[in-house]
Parts: structure tokens; sequence; C-alpha cells
């Protein structure tokens, strides 16, 4: 069965995955790469089959950054049979972290778990992990399968990058694969760094800005129904605009958050179990004064609500806050902004069903750098794609 579902290269990774599983010691762990269609999670599900058969009590842990992406996992490992009653699938905050609670039982923060009772960990999405818990993971010293995607962005405003080199790769994209139009527009960005103007399928389209039809698509779009749906630029004033004129396309006038706004979060907070990039509609507002807004949000496909103050200067701000030379400015506040526009650097751990991708390409960016935003901010997309450009 094995062998007539996995490519040549499946094979391979799957031979020397089980090799490094049985010579490794606790402290190694070992990189998989692959870019999308290349079927890294069903080469996760047939290691996690054949591991199973040479030890039927190995316990593994599965985790993710996200908890849409670890619900994905879950279900593509289901779908194969691939999970075992001594495993676990959950983001990595939850297998990590333990809640601090105070003397009414309301969490007040978070903290490392001493330990953990697992003897493998896969680690999925793992472009996203920056280093700060990468280092928490590996004290564990538990075996560790890293697999991401190498021709993502590398996480923003962090030189540490988990998938920069990966030690095993999938070169070999399915045949399924293939015939899906976002996979064939990505392995275009990814080679060539152009998309053509054109109409793939009723629902994946790339307009020119010299075309006059793409400024009326624009408008149809900004007015049609937003949820789930991501608008992604390069620009942060871009993104300004764009937000700007969701809201009031949606009929919100205020210029600062209120309930039912969509937000993204900018800075991490390992205690609030909040991190940069994750997305998260408001659900009630309790204070608001000069500094800042007291809130709860629900953040997307995450178990539990956020609730805490997030500075109100980053909502009339034209540069995100979350830089050294800011911090002083919201020390002790949260930092969020508004989250129907992001640019593509800030979505990377995102999808969502339809993308509408606005191509800006910044002046000092290199032909490898635009490759791989353009190809991420094409791989956000899960079932439709309109892109606006040259």
């Amino acid at each position: 069965m094995t062998a007539l579902t996995l490519s040549n290269d499946q094979k391979m990774a799957l031979t020397q995955l089980i090799s490094w599983h049985k010579n490794n010691n606790k402290k190694h762990f070992v990189t998989l790469g692959g870019y999308a269609g290349t079927g890294k999670s069903t080469l996760i599900a047939v290691l996690r089959q054949a591991l199973n058969e040479l030890n039927p009590k190995l316990r593994v842990g599965f985790i993710s950054f996200t908890g849409k992406a670890t619900r994905v996992l879950r279900q593509k490992l289901d779908a194969q049979n691939a999970l075992f009653k001594q495993d676990s699938v959950s983001t990595i905050h939850s297998l990590i972290y333990a809640p601090i609670l105070n003397d009414n039982e309301d969490i007040v923060g978070w903290e490392k778990k001493e330990k953990i009772s697992k003897d493998l960990l896969i680690l999925d999405e793992a472009s996203m992990v920056d280093k700060y818990i990468w280092q928490h993971i590996l004290e564990y010293k538990i075996p560790i399968i890293a697999v991401g995607d190498h021709g993502q962005l590398p996480p923003i405003g962090d030189a540490f990058n988990l998938m920069s080199n990966p030690q095993i790769i999938l070169h070999e994209i399915h045949r399924q694969a293939l015939n899906n139009p976002i996979i064939g527009l990505s392995l275009q960005a990814r080679e060539h760094g152009f998309i053509r103007a054109a109409k793939y399928s009723d629902v994946i389209k790339k307009y020119s800005f010299s075309d006059p039809d793409s400024y009326i698509e624009m408008e149809d779009l900004l007015e049609s129904d937003t949820s789930d749906t991501l608008f992604l630029c390069g620009f942060n004033k871009t993104r300004r605009q764009l937000n700007q004129s969701i809201r009031l396309k949606i009929g919100i006038e205020s210029a600062l958050p209120i309930v039912g706004d969509r937000v993204i979060c900018l800075r991490n907070n390992h205690k609030k179990k909040i991190f940069n990039g994750m997305l998260g509609t408001i659900m009630n507002i309790f204070n608001t004064n000069d500094s800042c807004i007291s809130c709860e949000i629900k953040m997307d496909n995450e178990e539990g609500m956020y609730e805490g103050d997030i500075a109100i200067k980053q909502f009339t701000s034209e540069t995100p806050l979350n830089f050294k030379n800011d911090r002083k400015a919201t020390l002790g506040f949260d930092l969020f902004d508004f989250g129907y526009a992001l640019t593509v650097h800030k979505a990377q751990g995102s999808q969502a069903r339809k993308v509408i991708l606005f191509e800006e390409r910044f002046p000092k960016m290199t032909d490898d750098d635009w490759r791989r935003w353009l190809y991420t901010g094409i791989t956000r997309a899960e079932e439709e794609l309109v892109l606006f450009g040259a």
C-alpha cells in the first residue's frame, strides 16, 4: 500500500526518516522540507503508520503553530488512519505551556511545563516557528521531526529560520496537485517570479493594473462578503488603505476598533498565548482610555478567549509598533491592528478560502526574495485567488 501511495522522493524521504528515528539520540532533530503539493502531510501519515509497526507503544505528539493548522493536520491523519490512542495533536503552546491560575481559577498567564510524556514530536508548519519557541521545544530533549515549506518567507523580524536548509527535501509535485491552478501558479511564482494576467478558472484570475476593468473588479471585491477572505499586499501604506476601505464598505466609520472588528496580533505574548500573525475578532470592549482598549478577542481556531489591554496607538499608526524603538510607547499593552488586509509577511501563518493579492515589490528586494514573497502570498489561498499586478 505504501509503495502505491508514495512518489519516488517520498519513498526516499520515508527511508531516511525511519533510519534517523532508529539511530538518533534524544538531542537530535531532523528537518523535512517540501513545496506546496509535494505531499508532506501524506508522508507524515505513512511515516506514523510505519513507526507503529516498529513500535506499537511509541507516543507521538503532532504539533503545529496555529489552531487551524492543527485541525487540518488532524483531519489528514484521521483520513489515513494514522493516529493511535497514545498520540496527541495540538498546538505547540497547548503541549508545552500550562496555565497559571489565580484564586478565582482565572488564567493569568502561562508557564512552560517541566515534562511532556512523548517519545517523538512531529512539528508541522515549522517555517513559522521562531527561535524562542524552538529553544523551548529543544529543552525537552525529545527527538523532533520538523516539517515545513522552505519556499516561504522566513519568520518576520527574526534572523532565525528553521527551514532555511532542510536536511531532507521533497521535490516532486504530485499529479493531482498539478491539476490545481493555485499550485500551478505557485510553481510559476517560485520558478519565474511572474504571473501572467489571465483567467485560470472561474475563481482564479489575475488582472493587470493596465486593464481598466481591474479597478471595477477591485471595487466589487471590496464590497463583497469579506468573511473567510484575506486581502494581501506588500506595503503597510496599502494595508492601511485597504483596511480603511473595507471597514467603510461594511459600515464601520470609527477610526478605533469596535466589537466585531477583525484584528491581527503584532507581537508575541507567551503568557497570554497570543503570537505574531494570529487573527481574531473583537467580541467585547470593557473600557477605553487614551492609551488602551480593554477587550476580549476570539482568536481564530484557538480555544479560549484573549482578554487584555491593547494599545490604541497601533490603530492610528502608519507602521507596526512591534520594533525595539517603539517598545517604550507600548509597554504593558498588547499590540493588535485591523486584520482585514495584511502584508504577505504578516500572513505567513494564515490561510483563507479566498485570497485577494496585490503584487507590490519593495525596491531593495532581490529576485529570490520576490519569488518567495509571491509564492507565499499565492499559497495562502485554499480555493479562490484573485491577483492584481503588472
